[in-house]
């Protein structure tokens, strides 16, 4: 068996478009080799025609053409459903006004794989309300490297001091964009001014994305993007993360990896692999956010068995545990 991993503009113009930010779609690519290199399946990050199955990370147009190319040949066809129409609409200014057309893309694209692979039972949803078949649908988590995100005192420490993290903190990673909740952080941090709050992450161009308030709450920091994202997590004491859509969300893995104990919106996405009490809480509405933090903050026993919950979901979704059901159906599609 032999593989083709491709995400288009991954080495366009040396990466220039990936460079620096920090996606869940780019940690998802690192994971896929990870997972392939620990079953001893040959890969290629280019298409040859021994290639057995093409796996796309996102169908934009060259990919199109790749896709076509692979089914002349008689090759088996794998895209990974990163992107909903649900979650395009929310990311920058003008994606609204092109939403109608990328549902139409969406729909061309993804049917044109033999299997789609969704990172939840949410996105499944999703597409199949979109009219494609629900035979080439398949759950496939995108998994966490607990071997490359994992709890570590040193990185801690050095992220702790350079971002003069002195004080419990309250933190999250991701982009900086509305629909990750960043006005829910905000309010957050002005009604606990007691604790510091922290955003690793990239910061858009305000031409691309509403921009942050000027005047931010003193106990407020955005770093923008960061090269070590694991000391990052680690510099964290309280994981939050108020996104009002997702597909998955890698960050909770990343988070659970570490034992953070985690509060989230509570959204399709997360139904049912987080469970409110066991492994994160959820608050249903916006002002159940600082009641929730609070209940994390002065209950010790709850935020242990939160850390501890986090920990056991992230073993259960670690890319090695996963790679049985993974290694099975590339072997079922191969065999079709």
């Amino acid at each position: 068996m032999r593989i083709c991993l491709y995400l288009e503009f991954y080495h366009f113009l040396n990466g220039f478009l990936y460079k620096e930010i920090g996606t869940g779609l780019l940690s998802s690519y690192e994971n896929q080799k990870k997972a392939l290199a620990s079953l001893n399946i040959t890969f290629t990050e280019k298409w040859d025609s021994s290639c057995d199955i093409l796996q796309i990370n996102t169908p934009w147009l060259k990919s199109l053409w790749l896709i076509k190319k692979a089914k002349r040949q008689g090759k088996k066809v794998i895209i990974w459903s990163h992107v909903t129409v649900e979650d395009f609409i929310q990311v920058f200014r003008f994606n609204k006004f092109i939403a109608p057309l990328m549902k139409k893309y969406l729909i061309y694209a993804y049917g044109l794989a033999d299997l789609v692979f969704c990172p939840s039972a949410y996105t499944k949803s999703l597409l199949t309300a979109y009219g494609l078949p629900t035979a080439k649908l398949v759950v496939q988590s995108n998994g966490v490297d607990t071997s490359f995100i994992f709890p570590d005192l040193t990185g801690r420490n050095a992220y702790r001091q350079k971002y003069n993290l002195n004080q419990l903190t309250i933190g999250t990673v991701g982009l900086v964009i509305p629909r990750k909740g960043t006005a829910t952080f905000l309010t957050l941090a002005k009604q606990c001014p007691q604790y510091q709050f922290i955003w690793f992450g990239k910061i858009y161009n305000a031409l691309l994305a509403k921009p942050l308030p000027k005047n931010l709450p003193k106990n407020v920091t955005f770093t923008g993007y960061v090269q070590d994202v694991n000391a990052a997590f680690n510099a964290i004491d309280i994981f939050i993360f108020p996104s009002f859509e997702e597909n998955q969300g890698m960050v909770l893995l990343e988070a659970a990896a570490i034992g953070l104990p985690i509060l989230v919106r509570d959204i399709p996405a997360y139904n049912p692999w987080l469970k409110d009490g066991l492994n994160c809480l959820k608050a249903k509405k916006e002002e159940e956010f600082k009641t929730c933090l609070e209940q994390i903050i002065n209950d010790e026993a709850l935020r242990q068995q939160l850390g501890e919950g986090a920990k056991s979901l992230a073993q259960q979704e670690d890319i090695r545990a996963l790679n049985q059901k993974l290694l099975e159906r590339y072997q079922k599609l191969l065999t079709k």
